[in-house]
């Protein structure tokens, strides 16, 4: 388990701040749902936890147990428990799904996962989340539908078992019984190891997972925090009342955030036996 805290986090992504200065605390077997309008900041925030180089911190700070995160690299982020399912999970020609899987579980580990643990392991996870079992031999995401990527990066999640686990639109892409799978494999992740910080913008998902907190960050800001009235707010009025209530005007982007990098693919499969 783990205790993650963002204090007055300001960020900037070439040259243009984006977070404002942020303010969170996620304690242990909490979920924590973060709306708002396209362009204002969720995925800064939750690729800026994980280690994006392009996101710059100007303030701020990041702790994960007391710990300074932004003095760590991306895969000790990882080691330490953190996770991001990517909103846009990147095809990686030439590397063996499994491979890739195995080889990022055995870097958390003081010891290899044995060959006949990690299958089993393997096997039942992506029988959790319904994915087919030959997908886990082909290429990384390569030629995987926009649902089957995302059902791969639960199958990631559930390997890696992290103390916080970060969801990207997570939902996106899928099928009603896709996303029942997904829900049931995030809620057992939950359950088991730690807590969650979920963007989407369905309230139905934020049904389905039953967040125990509720954010709305707005021009880089978490504006309101409360329970899941906001999520049932929003689903009846959109964001409108946001400038009604707070005098702010709300300005929507479409931005496709990028991954955190193939280089870190490329290290991790060194260590591949």
């Amino acid at each position: 388990m783990a205790k993650l805290e963002i204090k007055n986090l300001h960020v900037s992504v070439a040259d243009k701040e984006i977070l404002k200065g942020i303010n969170l605390e996620i304690n242990d077997n909490e979920i924590h749902a973060l709306l708002g309008p396209n362009g204002n900041g969720k995925s800064t925030l939750l690729s800026t936890i994980m280690g994006q180089p392009k996101y710059i911190v100007t303030k701020g700070q990041i702790l994960l147990d007391g710990q300074d995160v932004l003095k760590m690299s991306v895969d000790t982020r990882a080691k330490c428990g953190l996770f991001l399912a990517l909103q846009y999970p990147p095809e990686i020609p030439g590397v063996i799904n499994s491979d890739f899987l195995r080889s990022a579980v055995n870097s958390k580990l003081d010891k290899p996962i044995s060959l006949y643990k990690f299958i089993n392991e393997l096997e039942q996870a992506t029988k959790d989340v319904d994915l087919p079992l030959d997908m886990i031999h082909r290429y990384l995401n390569d030629g995987f539908s926009g649902g089957e990527k995302k059902r791969n990066e639960i199958i990631q999640m559930k390997l890696l078992k992290p103390h916080i686990a970060m969801l990207d639109e997570i939902d996106s892409g899928l099928d009603v019984d896709a996303l029942q799978a997904v829900v049931k494999a995030i809620n057992e992740v939950i359950e088991r190891h730690g807590s969650a910080l979920v963007v989407s913008h369905y309230a139905r998902f934020y049904q389905m997972i039953k967040p125990t907190h509720v954010h709305v960050i707005v021009d880089g800001q978490i504006l309101v925090s409360g329970n899941e009235e906001i999520i049932q707010k929003i689903d009846k009025e959109g964001f409108d009342w946001i400038k009604a209530e707070y005098g702010i005007d709300i300005n929507k982007k479409e931005l496709r955030p990028s991954s955190i990098g193939l280089c870190g693919v490329k290290e991790s499969l060194k260590n591949v036996k």
